[in-house]
């Protein structure tokens, strides 16, 4: 998919319409997770099947082992960051968010998952910076805007 391609689709993100937006917000998922081709996305379904068994190290193993052998592949990164919060291990989950934002600065995906992890560890400034810049490129997620304001009220 080209930058043309891609800046329409963000620009959809922001319509008004409801449809619009799902079908942009799948759209850039699926170019995500596609990024590698059918290798990749055989390694991450293969890494959510494991993480759905409770099989969390192999999973992890296996991210690692990707993120090691395609280290520009964003969702691989993003991917574990998730595992990582779902262990709750927060500070190795925003490193790994930082990666996926320091290769495609505009995975809402991952800037939702620092603030989360930033939510988690009791820092709210910082989540509401996350969720703000996560609501720069979805406007209407409510939410990115339920828990921004969560984050307020526990500084009040």
């Amino acid at each position: 998919m080209d930058e043309t391609s891609i800046k329409s689709l963000l620009e959809n993100l922001k319509s008004s319409d409801e449809t619009v937006r799902q079908q942009a917000t799948h759209d850039l998922w699926q170019l995500w997770f596609q990024q590698k081709g059918a290798y990749g996305l055989a390694l991450l379904g293969r890494s959510q099947t494991l993480l759905e068994a409770g099989a969390a190290h192999e999973a992890e193993e296996l991210l690692t082992e990707l993120i090691h052998d395609q280290p520009d592949f964003a969702e691989a990164w993003n991917r574990r960051a998730v595992l990582y919060y779902l262990q709750k291990q927060y500070r190795q989950s925003l490193a790994d968010c930082e990666q996926v934002i320091a290769l495609n600065p505009i995975h809402f995906g991952a800037i939702h998952g620092q603030g989360l992890c930033h939510m988690a560890l009791g820092e709210y400034v910082a989540a509401i910076q996350a969720f703000r810049r996560a609501l720069e490129i979805q406007p209407y997620s409510i939410e990115n805007q339920r828990l921004m304001l969560e984050c307020m009220a526990k500084l009040s």
